[in-house]
């Protein structure tokens, strides 16, 4: 029986312990999407305990503790942080086959040094000793950053952000870092909602234009990509949750607009043609300036409505949607691609359903460049074991592995870089049952380089390098 997280975890052949140990284990980190603050950065954090650090807004392990019955207070409500860390405690032995397990243990390893396995019996010696060395200056988030080897991160930000965080990062040359935003339009595509109206308020504040036509909105939004771009953002992200492509005539995009702002109401239809307009507009900005752009498509939002009111809108209520987008998809990467408009584009859905459509459609629209167009990293509830070998093997069985982008944390804790430790031990074990099935030659100096690539460099030259 092996030991349990040894130093050969998830590594099952010769061939992928040496690509792990040799290549992988000690390449830089590009963390390409994620929630982090930009502010915590600047101000160089320092979390007061373990609870803040690691629970605070932690959906993954929010919903595993309401799974096992424990009252929303220890959560997200009122007790106090040692008793939510028990909680938390009294929750993880419980977790046998959730990625849950092996993150919080790579975290207590690779972050503090604890080889324990946390428990309720150890959770107070566990929870002192976290806090008394988060007090130290080298567990402030620039060091946990740091500590990782982390060369480059990107955050999610609203297009109305100021990003005067990421402009004082940037000109800090203490911190070697590059802390990137990511432009997330998310409200610019939501013209039905009550929240588009406060949002466009401060759209006409942070452009100085006062918006009373379709064709200022889309200028208003260009202005920002400008802004954005100054700031050193080469990457944008949308949230699809519902339908995304029906094309209407430029008259007609007007009067729905005028509409939205006069009457405050639009159909579902009319909603989806503004939003397609929208999304296209977008898309050939993105173009122009060489930017990537992200689709994160199929998540089933805010489906509790008693803890929603309880809790908030953001607090784990979250599932996989069902709705079928491959027409969508398609005639949306098409209308760009005709007049040569269509960026760089990483998709993700969520509905492994999904994965051979997605994977498929990407080959549809290469060219240019390697991976113009990419099947992205499994994501949210596929972010574990099978989920990742998944992506993976179907990304190879129809698209071109070597190209691949890799891993990313899509995490709002500091905690969190050791994911990409547990992404490079699948990586490095899938590669090496391929070799050592005889499904592909023992050229290690070809394999180092493919790890080294999907690892850090394929990510780098993607965003950054100029084609």
């Amino acid at each position: 029986m092996k030991t349990f997280m040894d130093e050969e975890f998830l590594l099952e052949t010769e061939t992928a312990k040496r690509l792990y140990h040799d290549v992988a284990k000690e390449m830089p980190i590009f963390d390409y999407h994620c929630h982090l603050s930009a502010q915590d950065i600047a101000e160089n954090k320092q979390f007061q305990t373990i609870t803040e650090a690691w629970l605070s807004d932690d959906h993954y392990k929010w919903r595993a503790m309401r799974a096992r019955g424990i009252e929303e207070a220890y959560i997200t409500g009122e007790k106090d942080e040692r008793e939510k860390f028990q909680k938390w405690a009294e929750t993880v032995p419980h977790l046998i086959g959730n990625p849950l397990y092996h993150w919080t243990h790579l975290e207590l390893r690779r972050c503090f040094g604890i080889e324990e396995i946390l428990t309720p019996a150890n959770a107070e010696l566990i929870w002192q000793t976290c806090n008394e060395l988060l007090q130290k200056p080298s567990f402030s988030a620039r060091e946990l950053i740091q500590k990782f080897n982390v060369k480059a991160l990107c955050t999610t930000d609203n297009p109305v952000d100021s990003l005067e965080y990421h402009k004082q990062l940037k000109e800090d040359q203490s911190f070697e870092v590059s802390v990137l935003p990511t432009f997330r339009p998310d409200e610019a595509l939501q013209i039905e909602l009550a929240g588009f109206d406060d949002w466009l308020h401060k759209l006409e504040a942070v452009t100085d234009m006062q918006i009373t036509t379709y064709r200022d909105f889309i200028a208003a939004l260009e202005l920002r990509v400008a802004y954005f771009h100054d700031a050193g953002c080469r990457l944008s992200d949308h949230g699809l949750d519902q339908p995304f492509y029906q094309q209407a005539t430029e008259q007609e995009i007007e009067q729905l607009f005028q509409k939205r702002i006069v009457s405050r109401q639009l159909t579902a239809e009319e909603a989806l043609k503004l939003r397609t307009a929208t999304l296209l507009a977008l898309g050939k900005m993105y173009a122009e300036k060489g930017w990537a752009m992200q689709f994160h498509i199929g998540a089933l939002r805010r489906t509790n409505t008693k803890m929603q009111r309880m809790v908030g809108a953001h607090a784990g209520f979250d599932s996989i949607a069902d709705f079928t987008y491959a027409e969508d998809l398609a005639r949306l990467l098409d209308t760009l691609d005709q007049t040569d408009e269509l960026p760089k584009t990483i998709l993700y859905n969520l509905n492994p359903r999904d994965h051979y459509m997605v994977a498929s459609m990407a080959g549809n629209f290469q060219g240019g460049r390697p991976g113009k167009i990419q099947f992205g990293t499994a994501w949210w509830f596929n972010d574990q074991r099978d989920g990742m070998e998944e992506q993976m093997k179907i990304l190879a069985n129809v698209g071109v592995f070597s190209s691949f982008v890799g891993m990313l944390t899509d995490s709002r804790s500091f905690l969190s870089y050791t994911r990409h430790e547990y992404f490079r031990r699948i990586l490095c074990n899938l590669i090496g049952h391929w070799v050592e099935n005889g499904e592909y030659p023992d050229d290690y100096a070809f394999l180092g380089e493919l790890v080294e690539n999907i690892c850090f460099h394929n990510i780098h030259s993607y965003l950054l390098e100029a084609h």
